[in-house]
């Protein structure tokens, strides 16, 4: 694979040699197109003895809408994908799975698309994990952190029969309260009531969906971290082992060639524009005061990288593992 040749962001060169991740801001050019994704499909790394395999799933190649940021136009967000390396003819959106081996247990963070979210060329999941030698019968935890399409449908078929029977689902309380309320739907956007319906189609019927409040740990070295705004609950996960840190940041940065650098863009597909401006900047500052590496599920395939200062805003280094 050859990077496209793009502006120099700052590398972390501390935290990325802490985990053996030390390239420069690279994107592979089959990341731009709808029919061709990364060669390989998965990579892994280690965080402590933590493994942790990110997968790829697919990516949507976002028309642009003059609706899409609030205070941003059409011009400006074309020029801010220019600046990340990125086509400016549409926004690139991935989705990168990552699956943790810590303590025993096999963890998944969020379920993917199931190639069933709209608009997205995916269902590059199943197969990659097949690759990466990871047996989807095995995994014991998923961890959800909201409950977007594109985070959630990998859950089940077409016919909402579970995908992972055996697993537990760990959620937060807030989200679970939120989508499963029968009067949400009512409050929701025309784009989001199908969402909630399938949702209370078969959450609720579930044996397997394990709901918790605050930061607590959901799985072995794995906590949940508050990161409200792009939705209610909407949680990103802290991996710690030995002296290592991955925080799995999850949406909280949704688009990091706009949302890192301009982390006061309001984006329509944040419900709460103000906490999760908030969240946003909050979970940077973090991962710069710590020096830990930060994870996105859609950061630029491998999705996993540092974050620094940059003037008013923020850059994202994303290391090639």
């Amino acid at each position: 694979m050859h990077p496209l040749s793009r502006r120099d962001l700052v590398v972390a060169a501390g935290a990325a040699a802490a985990f053996g991740l030390t390239s420069r801001l690279v994107v592979d050019p089959a990341f731009a197109q709808k029919t061709a994704p990364p060669a390989k499909g998965f990579t892994t790394y280690k965080v402590g003895s933590a493994e942790v395999t990110a997968v790829y799933d697919g990516i949507f190649e976002k028309p642009h809408d003059p609706a899409f940021i609030a205070n941003a136009s059409v011009d400006d967000v074309k020029a801010a994908m220019t600046k990340a390396g990125l086509p400016a003819d549409f926004v690139s959106i991935s989705g990168t799975v990552a699956i943790v081996k810590n303590g025993g247990k096999t963890i998944m963070c969020d379920s993917g698309t199931g190639g069933q979210a709209p608009g997205w060329v995916s269902g590059g999941l199943a197969p990659n994990m097949k690759a990466a030698g990871i047996d989807a019968t095995k995994i014991d935890t998923i961890l959800i952190s909201h409950c977007h399409p594109d985070h959630i449908f990998g859950l089940f078929d077409k016919e909402n029969k579970p995908i992972y029977p055996n697993a537990e689902i760990v959620v937060s309380d807030v989200e679970y309260k939120f989508w499963t309320d029968p009067g949400v739907i009512d409050k929701l956007p025309e784009g989001r009531k199908g969402l909630a319906r399938r949702i209370q189609a078969t959450f609720p019927n579930w044996k397997n969906i394990r709901q918790v409040t605050g930061e607590a740990e959901v799985a072995p070295g794995i906590r949940f971290v508050l990161a409200p705004g792009h939705t209610p609950g909407h949680r990103a996960f802290h991996l710690s082992s030995g002296n290592q840190q991955l925080m799995l940041s999850n949406d909280t940065m949704y688009v990091p060639a706009l949302n890192v650098a301009n982390p006061g863009w309001r984006g329509q597909y944040d419900q709460d524009h103000a906490t999760a401006e908030t969240s946003r900047r909050a979970l940077m500052d973090r991962t710069i005061a710590d020096k830990v590496l930060v994870a996105g599920f859609h950061f630029p395939f491998p999705g996993v990288g540092s974050i620094a200062k940059d003037g008013n805003g923020y850059a994202l280094t994303v290391n090639k593992v």
